[in-house]
């Protein structure tokens, strides 16, 4: 499906080692999404070259920062990006992934045993909801790509993190834009401020990691009702009076 040592040379370029096995995997798993994606929709991104550049080295980019470690949730994981590839680079992470759709968190556990990835976890949850319930603040490291609006999404993915812990944002040339959006937001949830991290894929496309460490817990009020997230994100500090309720 894809060339595993175009693909390993690529990974060189950007500093990234990437090993014959891991590129084998990757290969495999790219032969089990263009399969699965003739009966289901999971990306429009099929050619062999767009998979790995899009795909797997935009995915390795983050799985090789240093936060990605421990216990580490993919929210809104879809085809499995960047998780499974994070699980192919890392294989000693504990992952969960995230996915409310159920025909697309099949082709992940599919996909998980095909692969024969050891220590992933699926939730059939919107993160929203997740939080709510026995998930909060359970993980090291949060993740996500392509879910919404960097400051809708530090509301889905900071309450699942723990003190201590990280969320990762995965934004192409929008990044600076959105992290400045999402200031009032990732303090509101209890992060510090977002550290930018720039790469640029092998066709020249611009990638930012927007990076935050969680500080302090997030208030029980968060995360709001999807609806609520979606209309009427954080986008400044709510006032005392009205905090509470998110408003």
């Amino acid at each position: 499906m894809i060339d595993p040592q175009r693909l390993i040379k690529k990974c060189a370029g950007l500093g990234l080692s990437l090993s014959a096995e891991q590129a084998r995997l990757l290969d495999r798993y790219a032969e089990l999404l263009v399969e699965t994606n003739r009966r289901i929709n999971l990306t429009a991104i099929t050619g062999p070259e767009e998979i790995e550049d899009k795909h797997f080295i935009d995915s390795l980019l983050l799985a090789a920062q240093p936060e990605i470690a421990g216990q580490v949730v993919d929210v809104g994981s879809g085809a499995g990006f960047p998780g499974l590839v994070a699980k192919i680079y890392k294989p000693e992470i504990a992952l969960t992934l995230m996915e409310p759709t159920g025909k697309r968190l099949d082709f992940l556990r599919y996909a998980a045993a095909q692969l024969g990835l050891a220590g992933v976890e699926f939730a059939k949850e919107r993160a929203e909801e997740a939080a709510r319930k026995g998930w909060r603040e359970q993980f090291d490291a949060a993740t996500a790509r392509a879910v919404a609006a960097l400051p809708a999404l530090a509301e889905y993915c900071l309450p699942l993190v723990r003190v201590g812990g990280s969320f990762l944002a995965m934004k192409g040339a929008s990044g600076p834009a959105e992290a400045d959006a999402a200031r009032a937001a990732a303090q509101t949830l209890g992060a510090g401020g977002a550290d930018l991290r720039k790469a640029n894929l092998p066709g020249g496309d611009e990638r930012w990691l927007v990076v935050y460490q969680k500080h302090i817990a997030t208030p029980a009020v968060y995360p709001r009702a999807g609806g609520k997230i979606a209309k009427a994100p954080l986008l400044k500090q709510p006032s005392p009076g009205r905090g509470r309720h998110g408003l």
